[in-house]
């Protein structure tokens, strides 16, 4: 009988993290002081990270160790499956061989917890007993908010006040794990009120959010800020998924996907699962890596390649990436992960150098690869996660029209069982097509 899902065993999790950037052909320019425009040195990140992130950042090891506190948490959900879709195949018709990596499996429902253990892990270390963050979906929060708890740690978590309002079991979760949360722009800090006085009803952003939460950071003494996408360390964290999906296909007799597809707001569970190809990619073998953003945040289709603020206030220091511009705020769309105005600055390069392909839909076509998908797998997709199911059915019919046996992979990077809001929009004809 044909296996439909890969397992690897616990003591099959890589035990050390894979690091892109001394692969890299063009490596991203060093972030900038947002002050003084020169190049920022560990003393400048120190009231915001731990030590041990900062190395990891400026990292040119390929390889960095996971500690075994670390592991021991990982456990709990990894190694994740990766999923053969045959039914989902068999519904549109492909000669193509469709794989997905099931993010979802993790007590949060994503693939978040894989940088926020490590993150709560270090900032323990340290004697830190705070963090300080923000989310967009609920996704990052929901992740920090039971590192923090499993660590010791207390967590505040600035929400983008769209996500709060349409996704209130997230805030639920996160408060059931220990945290605290406010829909961003609040009243906790002097960005948020600033906005609200303008607007009462603003409804948010990620960039305004993590003003938000580097500002609570800043101000106390306890605290750290963690951020779930963007930064290089980030990115290393999240290459597990990548480094199994590899060992699996193995499993599977596959000799290496043909196009790994990840979806893409700040870049994390996107580097998560092609950054161990990129390397492969790099050394020449014929993969296509691509990234899938929603069309009313088009950062890598339609930004600017320069440098720019992660933050609404410009608060934080400036990285060279495809940005819309720090200012801006995009359409609340039910994929609040993805509603960002840059990337990650790793991502970026790819892109820029045309190692990295970017596509962008909007999200009724995104819904419908969705239902597709739960119709035929079962399972009901994250609405970030639908960018990356909408692409993959695309590569399939793609590949139905040329004959081709090509195998796509894709990271599965969340569940959308606490966005069934957005299904419901979108099955009663609801849904704006942003």
């Amino acid at each position: 009988m044909a296996e439909n899902r890969i397992n690897l065993a616990e003591s099959q999790l890589p035990t050390a993290w894979f690091n892109i950037v001394p692969s890299l052909p063009q490596p991203p320019g060093p972030p900038l002081h947002p002050g003084t425009g020169e190049p920022v040195g560990p003393d400048d990140l120190a009231p915001l990270f731990p030590m041990a992130l900062i190395g990891q950042e400026v990292s040119t090891d390929e390889w960095v160790d996971i500690p075994g506190e670390v592991l021991d948490v990982l456990r709990l959900w990894r190694p994740t499956p990766l999923v053969r879709a045959r039914r989902l195949e068999e519904a549109l018709g492909t000669p193509a061989r469709i794989y997905y990596k099931d993010e979802s499996v993790s007590p949060a429902g994503s693939h978040k917890p894989n940088t926020a253990v490590p993150q709560a892990f270090y900032n323990k270390v340290e004697g830190i007993t705070r963090i300080s963050t923000e989310t967009g979906a609920g996704q990052w929060g929901s992740s920090m908010a039971l590192a923090c708890q499993l660590f010791g740690l207390e967590c505040q978590v600035y929400m983008v006040a769209a996500s709060y309002r349409q996704k209130p079991y997230r805030r639920v979760m996160m408060e059931t794990w220990g945290g605290a949360v406010v829909p961003s722009p609040s009243e906790l800090t002097e960005t948020g009120r600033g906005f609200l006085a303008q607007d009462r009803d603003h409804p948010g952003s990620l960039g305004l959010a993590i003003s938000e939460a580097i500002e609570d950071a800043v101000g106390r003494d306890d605290t750290h800020y963690c951020l779930g996408s963007v930064l290089n360390h980030v990115l290393l964290h999240q290459s597990v998924i990548g480094l199994e999906a590899r060992d699996q296909l193995r499993v599977a007799g596959e000799d290496g996907p043909d196009v790994v597809i990840g979806s893409c707001g700040g870049g994390s569970n996107l580097a998560g699962i092609a950054l161990p190809f990129a390397k492969d990619k790099i050394d020449g073998a014929p993969i296509r890596l691509v990234a899938v953003e929603p069309t009313s945040c088009p950062t890598l289709t339609e930004g600017k390649f320069e440098y720019d603020f992660g933050d609404v206030a410009g608060m934080t220091p400036r990285l060279e990436m495809f940005t819309l511009g720090h200012d801006f705020v995009p359409p609340a769309i039910h994929a609040g992960g993805l509603r960002y105005h840059g990337d990650a600055p790793i991502i970026c390069s790819l892109v820029h150098s045309g190692l990295m392909e970017a596509a962008a839909y909007p999200q009724g076509k995104v819904f419908e690869a969705a239902v597709q998908f739960a119709r035929t797998q079962g399972t009901i997709p994250a609405p970030e996660t639908s960018h990356a199911v909408r692409a993959a059915i695309d590569e399939a019919l793609a590949a139905k029209e040329s004959g081709e046996e090509k195998v796509i992979l894709f990271n599965y990077s969340g569940h959308g069982l606490l966005d069934l809001a957005a299904y419901d929009d979108y099955l009663h004809d609801r849904l704006v097509d942003a």
